[in-house]
C-alpha cells in the first residue's frame, strides 16, 4: 500500500498509529483504499482534532476515535473499540444512544445532547457519566453513511451542579431556620464559598483549555451568526479585531463574496452539517495590512434547542495553510481529481435525471399515440358522415351552416390529435432541406398578426447560417406554438427575441441526454420577457396537457409537440428560465451539406373516382362503414373485412381485387405488414395502400415512411382519398400500358430502327431523356420502353439523385412524376431549366393537373396511365 494512500490517517497519536496498522481487510470497511471521500474527509478531522470525537460508519456503525475521546474510556474498551461494531462496544447503553444514532442514520438531521447521563462500565466499576455530545450526519452521493460524534465528560460540572443546587436547599432551610442554627449556616456559608471557588476554578480551566485549543473555535448565535464566543487560535487567523457581540457581517466584512456567509445561512436554514477542506479564505487582518490568502479545514455545525430548531452554528477548523504550502504539487493534484470526480457525479446525476425524464416522456409518448389513434378513428367516422351528408342537404343553408360548423370542430380535433402524434413522435415528416434564416422571415407577417402590435418582434441570423433537414409546416407550428406562450407569458406585452446560430454539441454535454447525438447543429432561440417559470414548472414542461393557463385558455400541447417534433427530427430541445426574467426555449436541428429545397405549393387535380375493387379492412365497424360508403359513392365495387386474417381470406378466394386498403393496427396474430406481403404474393398487381391514426414503425422509420409505403393518415377528407386511390390505381395502369407496349415494341423493334431515321427530330436515337420516378417497377418498365423505342434514357428515383446527373450529363426532355420523395417534380423541373435552358419538360402524373412553373416556362402534362401513342406524341409535340 502506498503511502499516499494512507495521508488522510496522518498525525493522530496513539490512535492514528493504531487506526492505520488495524487490519481493516477483515471489517465490513474492506481495505482503507477503497473508503469513500466522505469518510477519509471525516476521519482525517477526527484524528488531527483534540477535541473528543469518535465516528459510526455504515450499517455495522464500525468504530473510529481520536486520542482526545481515548483519555475517557478505560481498559475494558481501549483498544479493542477501534473497528468494532457500535452495538457490539456498547451494548450496555444501547437502549440511550441506539435510537439516536438510528435517527440521524434515517436522515432526521443532525442532534445535540446537553449534559446526558450516560451510566458505563470503566475500569471495572460502572460510572454514572454525564456528556454533552452532538450527533451529525456523514452524507455522500449515495445518502448518510455514518455519524459524526464530537463531545466532551462534563460529569465533573454536572456534580458540581447539582452539589450547588443541593447547597441552595441547604442554605434556604438554614435561612429559615437561621434563628435556631446560626453556627451552623456560617459554616453551610463557608462551605459554598468554596465550592463556588471550586467552580470558578473548573470554569477557567475550561475556559484555558478553550483558549489553548490548537483549533480555532467560535460559536455564533441566531439567524445573523453573532460571535458569542472565540478562542485565541480564531483571532490568530482572522486577526485581532472586535468580535464578540457582533453578526459575522459586520465583524468579518473582508471575506464577502466568498460564499462562507452563504454556507452559515444554508447550515443554519437546513441544519446540515458542513464539513470543508482545504477551503481558501482571503482575511484583511487589519485596516491598513494586505490582505492574505489562508487555506482552512472547517466543520460548522449546527447546534440545536430542546424544540429542535437551530439556535447556532459551532464552529471548529485548522488552518492547514503551512501544510498546503508544504504539499502544493499534491494538493492541485488533488483538487484536479476532485474536481473530475464532482463533474463526474454531477453529469451522472444529469445524466440519470435525463434519462428519467425520456423515460417517463417516452411512456406518455406511447399512452398519448394510442389515444391519438383511437381519437383519429372517431374522427374519420364524423368527418366522413359529414361529406356524406353534404350532397344530401345542398341548398339547405341552415343544414350547410350547422354541417360547416361541425367540419370546423372535426378540423380543430385533427390539429389537437396532430399535436398529440407529433409529441409521441407518430408524425410522419415530409423534410426538405431548409435555411432556418428564410423559413424565419417568412413567418415575420404571421407571427406579427398571432402576437399582436404590443410584442416587439427581434430576430438574430447569424452569418453563415448552415442548413438544416426538418419538415418545414411541423417546424412553422412549433415555433408559432413556442412564440405563442411566450405572448400569453409577457400578458400580451414585451419583446420575443428569435436568434439562429450555428452550433456544435460536444460529448460531455450529450452525454447528459439519453438520444442526442455529438455533432453540429444549427441552433434556434425564442426568447421572451415574461414572468419566467420554476424549477418545478421547468420540470414537466414537455409534459403533454400540462400548462399553467387558466382552464380553456391553452391545452397543453404546444411544447409537448415541440419536444416530440425535435426527436423526431433527430435534434434536441431544452428550456432555460428564470422567474421574474423571462424563458428562452433553445431548439437544436442537425446540419446537413444538401442545398436548400425551394418550396412550391402543388395544386391537386381534379377529385374522380373509378369502377375498381377494393378490399377495405378496418376493425373498428363505424369507420368502416363510412370508408366504403365513401368508396361507393365515388364508383369503386368494395368488399371489407374486420381483420387481417378475414381480408387473407378473401384475397385467397380467387376474387379479382385492384387496391387493398387497411389499417396498420389490426386485431389478431396476423399484423398488416405482414397481410400486404402475402397479398402481394397472391395477387402480384395488388396495389397496397395503408391509413392510420398514427404512424407506425411497421411503416414508418426515423419518422418518415419506407420507401415504397403509401400512407394516408386520419382524419382524412373524402377528396384526399379519391385523390390517393387514383394516384396509386393511374402508377399500376401506367406500368401495366407500358409493360404491354414494351412486349409489342420488343416485336417491332428491328422495323422502328429502320423508320426512325432522319433528322435530329425524327431521330429518336439522338435523343437523351432523364426519366424521375419513385415507383421502382414502373420506372424500370419505362426505361426499358424508351429504350426499345430508340432513345437514350437514364433513370432517377428521386429528384436529388436526378440533379446530380443534370450535372454531369446533357440531356434533351425531363419527363418526371410530380410527387416525389424530397424535392417535387415542379421544383426539380425549375431548377432543370435553370441548369440546361433548351430542355423539354413533361410532367407524368395521375392527378390530372398540369403544374405552373414560376418562370413561366411552357410543359407538357401526360396523364397517367398513358399509352404508347400518347407517350410518343408527348415525346414529339
Amino acid at each position: 500500500m502506498a503511502s499516499s494512500d494512507l495521508d488522510f490517517m496522518n498525525g493522530g497519536g496513539e490512535l492514528g498509529e493504531l487506526t492505520r496498522h488495524h487490519p481493516w481487510q477483515h471489517t465490513p470497511l474492506g481495505l482503507p483504499q477503497t473508503w469513500p471521500e466522505s469518510l477519509k474527509t471525516t476521519l482525517r478531522l477526527l484524528l488531527t482534532s483534540n477535541h473528543p470525537m469518535f465516528i459510526w460508519w455504515g450499517q455495522e456503525l464500525t468504530q473510529f476515535y481520536n486520542d482526545a475521546y481515548r483519555q475517557t474510556m478505560g481498559p475494558e474498551r481501549h483498544p479493542s473499540a477501534l473497528g468494532q461494531p457500535g452495538r457490539d462496544c456498547w451494548g450496555e447503553i444501547w437502549d440511550i444512544i441506539g435510537p439516536q444514532i438510528e435517527d440521524v442514520m434515517n436522515g432526521k438531521g443532525a442532534t445535540w445532547h446537553v449534559d446526558q447521563l450516560v451510566p458505563v462500565t470503566r475500569h471495572g466499576k460502572r460510572e454514572n457519566v454525564w456528556w454533552t455530545y452532538g450527533y451529525s450526519p456523514i452524507a455522500d452521493e449515495n445518502g448518510i453513511q455514518g455519524v459524526l460524534v464530537i463531545c466532551n465528560d462534563v460529569t465533573a460540572a454536572h456534580q458540581s451542579r447539582d452539589e450547588l443546587e443541593q447547597l441552595n436547599r441547604q442554605l434556604a432551610e438554614q435561612i429559615r431556620e437561621r434563628e435556631e442554627a446560626q453556627t451552623a449556616l456560617k459554616v453551610l456559608v463557608s462551605t459554598l464559598e468554596e465550592r463556588v471557588v471550586t467552580r470558578s476554578q473548573e470554569e477557567q480551566q475550561l475556559r484555558s483549555m478553550f483558549e489553548q485549543a490548537p483549533a480555532f473555535i467560535a460559536f455564533l448565535k441566531g439567524p445573523t451568526h453573532i460571535f458569542e464566543l472565540v478562542n485565541s487560535a480564531y483571532y490568530k487567523l482572522v486577526g485581532h479585531r472586535n468580535l464578540i457581540g457582533r453578526p459575522v457581517r459586520q465583524a468579518l466584512p473582508d471575506i464577502e463574496g466568498q460564499g462562507f456567509y452563504e454556507l452559515l445561512d444554508s447550515v443554519y436554514t437546513s441544519g446540515q452539517t458542513f464539513v470543508g477542506n482545504s477551503l481558501q479564505v482571503v482575511l484583511q487582518k487589519s485596516v491598513d495590512a494586505e490582505p492574505e490568502t489562508a487555506y482552512v479545514d472547517l466543520v460548522y455545525q449546527p447546534i440545536f434547542s430542546e424544540a429542535g430548531e437551530v439556535i447556532g452554528i459551532f464552529v471548529l477548523g485548522s488552518d492547514v495553510s503551512a501544510k498546503k504550502t508544504a504539499q502544493d504539487q499534491v494538493a492541485v493534484y488533488q483538487q484536479q481529481l476532485e474536481k473530475m470526480i464532482a463533474e463526474g457525479a454531477t453529469a451522472l446525476e444529469e445524466t440519470q435525471s435525463a434519462l428519467r425524464q425520456a423515460t417517463k416522456l417516452e411512456a406518455i409518448g406511447k399512452l398519448t399515440g394510442g389515444v391519438a389513434h383511437d381519437f383519429n378513428n372517431i374522427l374519420q367516422v364524423i368527418s366522413g358522415n359529414l361529406q356524406l351528408l353534404t350532397d344530401n342537404v345542398s341548398g339547405n343553408k341552415e343544414a350547410e351552416k350547422r354541417l360547416s360548423i361541425a367540419g370546423q370542430a372535426v378540423a380543430r380535433g385533427a390539429k389537437l390529435s396532430s399535436q398529440l402524434l407529433s409529441f409521441a413522435r407518430r408524425q410522419p415528416l415530409q423534410p426538405a432541406v431548409l435555411n432556418l434564416g428564410r423559413t424565419v422571415s417568412k413567418m415575420d407577417d404571421m407571427l406579427r398578426r398571432s402576437l399582436g402590435e404590443e410584442v416587439e418582434i427581434e430576430t438574430i441570423t447569424a452569418a453563415g447560417l448552415w442548413n438544416t433537414l426538418a419538415d418545414p409546416n411541423q417546424l412553422e407550428n412549433v415555433l408559432l406554438n413556442i412564440a405563442i406562450n411566450a405572448r400569453d407569458a409577457m400578458k400580451g406585452k414585451g419583446k420575443l427575441t428569435i436568434e439562429m446560430a450555428n452550433t456544435l454539441l460536444d460529448r460531455q454535454y450529450t452525454a447528459r441526454y439519453e438520444d442526442v447525438t455529438p455533432g453540429e447543429y444549427v441552433m434556434i432561440a425564442v426568447s421572451d420577457t415574461g414572468a419566467g417559470m420554476s424549477a418545478e414548472i421547468q420540470e414537466r414542461a414537455f409534459d403533454p396537457f400540462f400548462t399553467t393557463k387558466a382552464e380553456g385558455e391553452g391545452t397543453g400541447l404546444g411544447l409537448s409537440m415541440a419536444y416530440g417534433f425535435a426527436k423526431q427530427s433527430a435534434g434536441h430541445i431544452n428550456i432555460y428560465s428564470e422567474v421574474g426574467h423571462g424563458t428562452t426555449v433553445r431548439l437544436y436541428l442537425p446540419r446537413v451539406l444538401a442545398e436548400e429545397t425551394q418550396l412550391q405549393t402543388i395544386l391537386p387535380g381534379p377529385v374522380s373516382g373509378g369502377t375498381e375493387t377494393i378490399l377495405v379492412v378496418e376493425d373498428d365497424i363505424s369507420v368502416q362503414s363510412t370508408v366504403v360508403d365513401m368508396l361507393r359513392g365515388l364508383g369503386y365495387q368494395v368488399l371489407k373485412a374486420s381483420d387481417a386474417q378475414s381480408a387473407l381470406t378473401i384475397l385467397k378466394s380467387g376474387m379479382h381485387i385492384d387496391l387493398l386498403f387497411t389499417d396498420v393496427v389490426m386485431p389478431g396474430p396476423l399484423r398488416s405488414p405482414e397481410l400486404a406481403r402475402l397479398a402481394k404474393s397472391h395477387l402480384p398487381r395488388l396495389e397496397i395502400l395503408f391509413t392510420s391514426g398514427y404512424a407506425q414503425s411497421a411503416i414508418v422509420h426515423g419518422g418518415r415512411l419506407d420507401h415504397g409505403v403509401e400512407l394516408l393518415s386520419k382524419p382524412y377528407h373524402r377528396e384526399d382519398l379519391a385523390r390517393k386511390i387514383r394516384h396509386i390505381l393511374a402508377n399500376r395502369e401506367q406500368a401495366d400500358l407500358l409493360e404491354a407496349a414494351s412486349k409489342e415494341l420488343q416485336q417491332k423493334k428491328t422495323q422502328l430502327q429502320q423508320t426512325q431515321q432522319g433528322n435530329h427530330a425524327d431521330n429518336p436515337g439522338m435523343t437523351s431523356i432523364l426519366l424521375v420516378e419513385d415507383n421502382e417497377d414502373l420506372r424500370n418498365t419505362a426505361c426499358d420502353f424508351l429504350a426499345m423505342m430508340g432513345y437514350q434514357v437514364q433513370g432517377a428515383a428521386s429528384a436529388e439523385a436526378a440533379l446530380t446527373l443534370l450535372e454531369s450529363g446533357r440531356f434533351d426532355v425531363l419527363l418526371t412524376d410530380i410527387k416525389l420523395p424530397g424535392l417535387s417534380g415542379t421544383q426539380l423541373a425549375e431548377q432543370a431549366a435553370e441548369k440546361i435552358p433548351g430542355i423539354r419538360i413533361i410532367f407524368a402524373s395521375g392527378y390530372g393537373e398540369k403544374p405552373k412553373l414560376s418562370s413561366g416556362r411552357e410543359c407538357t402534362l401526360l396523364t397517367k396511365p398513358y399509352d404508347l401513342q400518347q407517350l410518343q406524341h408527348a415525346l414529339k409535340a
